[in-house]
C-alpha cells in the first residue's frame, strides 16, 4: 500500500498575472520552485495543486519555470478563470510513498513575502 504526502508547498504567494490564451499551467518564479523542490520538465513540469485563499477555488495543473527573482505567479489557460490578479494562493505538490516513508518524510515548505513573492524563510 502507498499513501500520498505533501512533498512541497509554497505558502501564500500573490498572483501576478492570469493568461487565458496560454496552453495551460502555472508559471512560478524559478527561485521559489527550487526552494520548494518543485521541478519543471522539458515540456510540462510537476503536477501541483493550487488553493485560492481569496475565493476558495481549488485546481491542479503543471509547472513552468518563470524568470528567477521575478516573483512571477501566473495562472495560464483555463486556470486563469479561477483566479484574479492580486489573489493569494497556496501551491502544493505531493509524493507517493509507503506508510513507513510517510512517517519520516519532511516536506519542503517555503514562506515568500506576499508583497513581492520573494523567499523570506524556509521550514
Amino acid at each position: 500500500m502507498y499513501i500520498q504526502v505533501m512533498k512541497s508547498k509554497i505558502h501564500r504567494v500573490t498572483v501576478t498575472d492570469a493568461n487565458l490564451n496560454y496552453i495551460g499551467s502555472i508559471t512560478i518564479d524559478q527561485d521559489l520552485m527550487d526552494a520548494a523542490g518543485i521541478i519543471e520538465g522539458e515540456r510540462e513540469g510537476e503536477r501541483v495543486y493550487i488553493v485560492d485563499v481569496n475565493n476558495g477555488e481549488r485546481l491542479d495543473t503543471y509547472t513552468i519555470a518563470g524568470e528567477r527573482g521575478s516573483g512571477t505567479i501566473c495562472l495560464n489557460g483555463a486556470a486563469a478563470r479561477k483566479v484574479e490578479v492580486g489573489d493569494i494562493v497556496i501551491i502544493m505538490a505531493y509524493a507517493i510513498v509507503t506508510p513507513e516513508e510517510g512517517r519520516e518524510f519532511k516536506p519542503q515548505v517555503v514562506f515568500p513575502d506576499t508583497a513581492t513573492n520573494r523567499l523570506i524563510k524556509k521550514k
